[in-house]
């Protein structure tokens, strides 16, 4: 368990000093700038992406609540004006300016403004680092999701081979564990001692967890589940367990 957190922490502190290396290009104290603007570090042009997603990837595994804060100083879809507000990392990269006049006189900042946004995506990304030590239920979830991937991927692999009650029962006990937790975090308690699927997401649907889509979500999960844990249903599609292994996945990754 030990080795597992270890890992996380290093490879999260990994991310953070190679977004403050290309920050340091960014402020201009990096050893190389970009060709085509001296104002852009050729490090930050040519990393930003790959650090941009796998950071996307953590912030969304451990603190999705900030994940679309993280999004927005990269992208935004709809726009009718570009100002300082609403100007982002992705224009920057592709040398986006605005102007005004026919002399093109620059309305702010551009550069000022990727420094500000890619400030912010750090601070959010480093405040990661603390959660590490805030709780003993944070390190148990990190844990968890490590041991629900094997599972999963155990899962994965008997449907490939054909065993699909195999592979639906332990999809369907991951996603019964992770509702289990999920009702632990929140407090929530169950009636039952061995509550099922269909209870514990009757749970946190009426604790206001999840909203309705999610809620049928893993009822339909749920019934898959039967299909695969009783003999006396009918059997379970292909198609079936797919979706209750691709769903489970979904839940794990975005449901906290």
């Amino acid at each position: 368990m030990s080795r597992n957190i270890d890992k996380y922490k290093l490879d999260l502190d990994k991310l953070v000093k190679t977004g403050e290396k290309y920050f340091d290009g960014l402020l201009g104290t990096g050893p190389k700038t970009s060709a085509t603007s001296p104002n852009i570090s050729a490090d930050f042009v040519l990393g930003y992406q790959k650090w941009y997603t796998e950071a996307y990837a953590v912030v969304k595994q451990l603190i999705p609540d900030r994940l679309r804060d993280f999004e927005e100083y990269y992208r935004l879809e709809k726009r009718k004006t570009i100002g300082a507000d609403n100007y982002t990392i992705k224009d920057y990269l592709v040398g986006l300016s605005v102007t005004r006049g026919l002399a093109e006189i620059p309305v702010f900042d551009i550069h000022g403004v990727a420094i500000l946004k890619f400030k912010q995506q750090l601070l959010i990304l480093d405040s990661i680092q603390s959660r590490f030590e805030s709780t003993l239920f944070d390190i148990e979830q990190l844990v968890l999701a490590d041991l629900f991937d094997s599972e999963l991927e155990t899962a994965e692999e008997l449907l490939k081979k054909g065993f699909l009650r195999a592979s639906g029962n332990i999809a369907g006990v991951v996603l019964e564990k992770h509702l289990k937790g999920i009702c632990d975090k929140h407090s929530i308690e169950t009636s039952k001692s061995n509550p099922t699927i269909s209870d514990l997401n009757y749970q946190l649907k009426t604790g206001s967890v999840y909203d309705i889509p999610n809620w049928r979500l893993v009822q339909r999960l749920g019934d898959i589940r039967n299909y695969c844990d009783h003999k006396k249903e009918r059997e379970p599609t292909l198609d079936e367990v797919k979706d209750l292994v691709e769903g489970t996945k979904k839940i794990i990754k975005t449901i906290f």
